[in-house]
Order: structure tokens, then sequence, then C-alpha cells
């Protein structure tokens, strides 16, 4: 027999109800991802609060179509009354950025680190209003970000710190910029979060092919984009709410080879993804925290256009991809807020794909993508 509306609506808002007290329980498990900045020396950590055109309270990012502007369909992602930490954050245009976003839609109080050197020009941003576009919600609302911290997550601690680094103007002004001293302004601030994000890398000589890399440069680029994220989890994770989350970030070299992509980068991402395994036994064990990283697609970010062939990696993973798209900053971030959330509760030591199939693919040298890269070939076939 057919079904009326108002029976179906009237079973719509039982199943909404349902869903609501099942939303409830799980609200119980707190989910937990932080975030570090990069570089070297001494910061204070400044307060910034935005209150221009500020909403009532941010949204859960939707999923699903909205019904009647009164119910959501499906399973939002909320995160309301949970705190993030997210690391490398320095612009609005990266994958760190897109996450902040993802995770303040859905409710998550916003504390960033950005590089030192970064910092100023980073603030002055925020307040002269020049990233407001680039802070709009889904509900029409703007990000807020409550604090701002110094960070440079190649040094652990104080005595880390090379004294060129401390008396490098860049760093003028600035104190507490180190791994341990964030996280113990964090804790003096805040207490506690719930999400921990790792969305930084560096490598001085990524445009070297390996076998041109110093050790120097190499073991740079192991400790800025992958111990780095260690010695974050290890400082953060004691003010980590049980059942919380921590993420970091991982590219597509880690797996294939990418040519023009060296300095140590792809064997520094290659570890990150090794360590989540660990990193993930053991902090679930000890903390009860999962650790989980996303290995992104190619993004045009500033970061990304230093090493000079990313629009090509763009057009290549277009070309080649099963899914024939651009990715989008957003779409990476969507995946973090959902691996914060309680909806990925038993989601842990898990590397998540998120470039359009891009990892399922193989990639030929022959290419004509290749081109201009100067990849010796044999002449004779």
């Amino acid at each position: 027999m057919a079904t009326t509306a108002a029976t179906t609506a009237a079973a719509s808002g039982a199943m909404l109800r349902k869903a609501t007290f099942k939303g409830a329980a799980w609200s119980k498990l707190s989910s937990s991802s932080h975030i570090s900045s990069f570089s070297s020396r001494s910061f204070t950590s400044s307060s910034l609060k935005f209150d221009k055109n500020k909403a009532k309270e941010s949204s859960a990012i939707k999923a699903v179509s909205q019904t009647n502007n009164t119910h959501v369909s499906g399973l939002p992602i909320n995160l309301k009354g949970k705190r993030a930490f997210i690391a490398g954050v320095a612009d609005d245009n990266g994958y760190g950025w897109a996450i902040a976003k993802a995770l303040a839609a859905a409710g998550a109080e916003i504390l960033v680190g950005t590089w030192v050197p970064a910092l100023n020009i980073f603030e002055s941003s925020l307040r002269r209003g020049k990233f407001d576009e680039s802070r709009v919600l889904p509900d029409g609302s703007l990000m807020e970000i409550t604090k701002v911290y110094p960070l440079d997550a190649v040094f652990d601690n104080l005595e880390d710190v090379p004294e060129d680094i401390k008396t490098n103007k860049r760093y003028a002004g600035s104190s507490k910029w180190t791994v341990q001293e964030v996280a113990e302004s964090v804790k003096n601030d805040f207490g506690s979060i719930d999400i921990l994000v790792h969305s930084l890398a560096n490598g001085p000589e990524v445009t070297k092919p390996l076998l041109e890399t110093s050790r120097n440069g190499y073991l740079a680029a192991l400790s800025a984009s992958s111990y780095s994220y260690i010695s974050l989890l290890k400082h953060f994770v004691p003010i980590i709410n049980p059942g919380g989350s921590s993420l970091s970030l991982t590219y597509i070299a880690s797996e294939k080879i990418i040519p023009g992509y060296g300095g140590g980068m792809s064997s520094a991402k290659a570890a990150l993804e090794s360590d989540t395994r660990v990193l993930a036994f053991e902090a679930g064990r000890k903390h009860r925290v999962r650790v989980n990283t996303i290995s992104a697609g190619p993004l045009r970010s500033r970061a990304a256009k230093a090493i000079g062939f990313i629009d090509m990696m763009i057009d290549y993973s277009i070309a080649n991809a099963p899914l024939q798209k651009e990715l989008s900053a957003d779409e990476v971030g969507n995946t973090a807020a959902f691996l914060a959330s309680p909806l990925a509760s038993a989601i842990t030591g898990t590397v998540i794909y998120v470039d359009n199939g891009l990892h399922a693919m193989g990639v030929g040298v022959d290419s004509p993508i290749f081109k201009d890269l100067n990849i010796p070939k044999d002449e004779n076939h």
C-alpha cells in the first residue's frame, strides 16, 4: 500500500528522535585532533578573537541535504564542545586552513600553531580582514580562531634551540614557541584539547634528487616533516581528552615515485605513515587517543608552489585519476572532520586517501606530463 506524505513525515520524525537519542550516547566519545607549526625560536602566545559578523553558533558540516531548513537527515558531524589545536596554519589556502574551517563548521573551538617567522603576517592578515572571505562557514558565519600560538616544531624544547636561531631577528619578540612550551601554554590556557592536527612539512633540499641529497638535508626533512609529529603527540597527548583524535597529513609521494620531489621528503612522508600505525597502538593503549593520517592529492597551495611543478602534478592527476576533477582543500577538511568525530570512533592507525583515487594508478616516466623533468631514458627503445 502506498505510504502517505503524513505517514512518511511521522516516520522520519521518529527516526530523527531515535538518531538524536543515539547521538547523545555517542557524544560521550570525545574527539581530539591537534596541530602544530614548524621552524625555529622564541615566541609569545597572542590571542585573537574575531567577532565581526559573528553568528549565533557554528553549524555541523552537512553531508546531506537539509529538509525544510529544520531537520538534517543522515548523520551530521557534531564537534560542539570540542577543542582542536592545528599545527601548520600560516595562510588561508592550505590543507591546515581547510581542516580548521571544517572542524569549526562542525562546532569545534579552534587553536592554531603558526611558524614563528610567518606569525606577524598571518595575524596581521586576520586582523585586517584579508581572510574574511575564506573564513565563511556553511551557515554564513565566520570561522573564529580563539588563539594563535607561535610554533617551531623542529625544536622540542628551548635547550634544543641553537644560538643563531635564538638571536635571529625573525624570532625577535617571540617566546615559548618550542613544542614542549606550546603544549604547556595550551594546558595553562585551556586545560585540555580533543583534536590534534599536524599539517606541516619542510625539506630544505626538496628540489634535489634523492641521490644528490646531503645527509643534513635528508635528516632535516625527516625532522620537520615526520619526527615533528611524534614530538607534538608526545607533548600534547597528556592533555588530549580520552577518546580524542590526532591526525597528520602525508602525500602520494610517500608511496609512488614522483620525479622532482626529493630531498628526503618522500622518505619523511613514508616514515610518517609507518609512525601512524605505531603511534596508534601506543596512544590508543595508554591514552585512548586515535591516530590517523590523510594522504592528500596535489593542491595549489603556497607551500606546494615552492616545489616548482605543482601545476604539472595537478594536470597529471586530472588526466589520470579515476575521478577527473581538481581536488579541493575542503574535501580534505571534511575528511578530517569525520576522522575527528565520534562517527570514526573505531578508525585508528589508518591512512585515508583523499586524492580522487590517484594513489591507485601507476605513473609512467614516458608520460608527456614529465617531458620537462629531464628524466634519463634509453634512447634505443
